[in-house]
């Protein structure tokens, strides 16, 4: 069982050591990490950890916590597939798509930029419409987009009136991006979390700005 646990560490030397240490201590195995975030003193990483059968995922927040001063910011369960240049193989993937582009987009979004799902928004005459969306995109649709259009990538509200209850209740995180000056924007939503880290909205500007151009 492969989990994506997400921790904030300080950005000293020997910290990613011991908290490798911690996690091997609970048979824990480090598959990759990256880093989300850097600031001032402290380090937000990604890290994708494999543990035995039957393993539960509290053993690893235990075991992460243990070392001094890492917060745990939260764990998921990961199926995804490894890739280091995760961003560049989808762009090629929609560059080389002879149909539905924007569904190859939203397909792979939930892969490369770790999140529950995606759907691409346009305007209409009666308002905002969903144009395609991820396998795993709820079926309940909102109603309504008042943040649209939108010129850069930026953070959502996810308890605004105009988000549906139910992704209320599942506390999703929200961020979108315009594709390029279509009027169409890709939203992005992560079910319980984690909040949406400046750097990764900024990751997310850069994939549509660049798959815009693309499908220009």
């Amino acid at each position: 069982m492969s989990y994506l646990l997400r921790v904030q560490l300080p950005d000293r030397p020997g910290s990613l050591g011991s908290l490798a240490l911690a996690l091997g201590g609970v048979g824990a195995d480090i598959l990759s990490l990256d880093v989300v975030e850097r600031g001032a003193g402290f380090a937000i990483d990604d890290l994708v950890v494999e543990v035995p059968t039957g393993a539960l995922p509290d053993t690893l927040i235990t075991a992460a916590e243990s070392v001094r001063d890492v917060h745990v910011d939260s764990i998921r369960p990961y199926s995804g597939v490894l890739d280091t240049h995760r961003e560049l193989e989808l762009i090629d993937q929609v560059a080389s798509a002879r149909d539905d582009r924007l569904q190859v987009l939203v397909d792979g979004c939930p892969r490369v930029l770790r999140v529950g799902w995606s759907t691409i928004i346009g305007m209409g005459p009666a308002g905002a419409y969903r144009i395609v969306g991820s396998p795993s995109a709820p079926e309940t649709q909102a109603g309504s987009a008042p943040w649209m259009p939108i010129e850069k990538p930026m953070w959502l509200d996810g308890e605004a009136d105009w988000v549906p209850e139910i992704w209320r209740d599942m506390d999703t995180k929200l961020a979108a991006a315009p594709l390029g000056n279509t009027g169409r924007s890709l939203l992005l939503g992560r079910p319980g979390g984690p909040d949406f880290r400046p750097s990764e909205v900024a990751r997310l500007g850069y994939l549509a700005g660049i798959v815009a151009t693309v499908l220009n």
